[in-house]
C-alpha cells in the first residue's frame, strides 16, 4: 500500500488572495503546512498549485510541486490533478489543506493508521471533541468571522452524518451539562481528508452538491452522494488546536495564539 500527502495551495483565493504565502509570525503559511506534513511522511509530500509564485516558493523550501489547472474547482480536484502527474501513484492520499498551518501531526497519523487497519475505508477525516472553553472561543471567533471553524455531527460508530459552519448541535441544557461536568458534545472538524484513490476519482467526477454550495464545504458532496466518511477522533493535548486560515483576521488571531500559546478559535 502506497500513501502520500498532497497539499493544495491556491494563490487566487477570492476572499484572501495569496493566502498560502501569507506570513504568520515570520514564516509563510505554506511552509508551516509542509513542515507539519513532513513530520508524518517526510518523503511522500507534495504541493499542488496553479500559481508560479507558489511553485517558486516550493523550490525555496525544497518540496515537490505539481502545477495544476486554474480550473480546479476544489482542493480535492487539485490533489487529483497532481496525482495524475505522479509516476508512482498512491493508493491512499491525504489532502492536507494549504491553509491549515496548525494541523496537529497526530491528526494525519490517525488517518494513515485507520486506512492501514481497514483498506476498505472510502474517506477518513479527523475530529476533535471541544472542551467547554474551546467552544466558548469558537463562538467568540464566529462573531467576527462566522465562516471560520467547522463542526461535525457523528453517528455512534463515528460515521460522519453532517458538517456545518454553524456550531452543531444546539445544546438546550448547556448550563446543567457544564455544571454536572458532562463533556462538551461539539466536535470540531479538522479540515483534512484521507481518500482511497478510486473514491477521490469518483468524488471529483460528481457535480457540486446543494448543501456543499450553501455551506461552502466540499465534504458535504460526499454525504449527499452516500460516500461514507469515517471520522476519527483525535485527542489534542496542549499546543495550538487546528484552525484554518480563512481571512486576514485569522492571521492576527493565529499570531496572538502563537505568542500566548493558547488555541486560536
Amino acid at each position: 500500500m502506497s500513501t502520500a500527502i498532497v497539499i493544495p495551495a491556491r494563490h487566487g483565493s477570492t476572499r484572501f488572495p495569496g493566502k498560502p504565502l501569507a506570513i504568520i509570525a515570520g514564516e509563510t503559511m505554506l511552509s508551516r503546512v509542509v513542515r507539519v506534513a513532513r513530520e508524518v511522511a517526510r518523503n511522500a509530500v507534495a504541493v499542488a498549485t496553479e500559481d508560479e509564485r507558489i511553485a517558486r516558493h516550493c523550490e525555496e523550501i525544497n518540496v515537490q510541486c505539481f502545477m495544476t489547472p486554474d480550473s480546479c474547482r476544489t482542493g480535492s480536484d487539485r490533489v487529483l490533478a497532481a496525482i495524475g502527474q505522479m509516476m508512482d501513484k498512491p493508493s491512499f492520499v491525504v489532502n492536507l489543506q494549504g491553509d491549515a498551518p496548525f494541523t496537529p501531526p497526530e491528526a494525519i497519523r490517525v488517518l494513515f493508521e485507520a486506512f492501514r487497519n481497514d483498506p476498505g475505508l472510502e474517506v477518513v477525516t479527523p475530529v476533535h471533541r471541544l472542551s467547554w472553553s474551546e467552544l466558548d472561543a469558537l463562538r467568540e471567533a464566529k462573531r467576527t468571522t462566522p465562516f471560520s471553524g467547522t463542526t461535525a455531527i457523528l453517528a455512534p460508530d463515528n460515521r460522519a452524518l453532517w458538517f456545518s459552519k454553524s456550531i452543531l448541535p444546539a445544546i438546550r441544557k448547556e448550563k446543567s451539562m457544564r455544571e454536572s461536568g458532562a463533556p462538551c458534545p461539539v466536535w470540531r472538524h479538522l479540515g483534512l481528508y484521507g481518500f482511497r484513490i478510486d473514491v477521490l476519482e469518483r468524488f471529483c467526477s460528481l457535480p457540486p452538491g446543494v448543501y456543499e454550495e450553501l455551506e461552502g464545504l466540499e465534504q458535504l458532496r460526499l454525504i449527499e452522494n452516500d460516500i461514507r466518511v469515517q471520522a476519527v477522533p483525535v485527542a489534542i493535548d496542549g499546543g495550538i488546536v487546528h484552525s484554518g486560515i480563512d481571512s486576514p483576521e485569522d492571521i492576527a488571531r493565529a499570531e496572538n495564539a502563537l505568542a500566548s500559546r493558547q488555541p486560536p478559535a
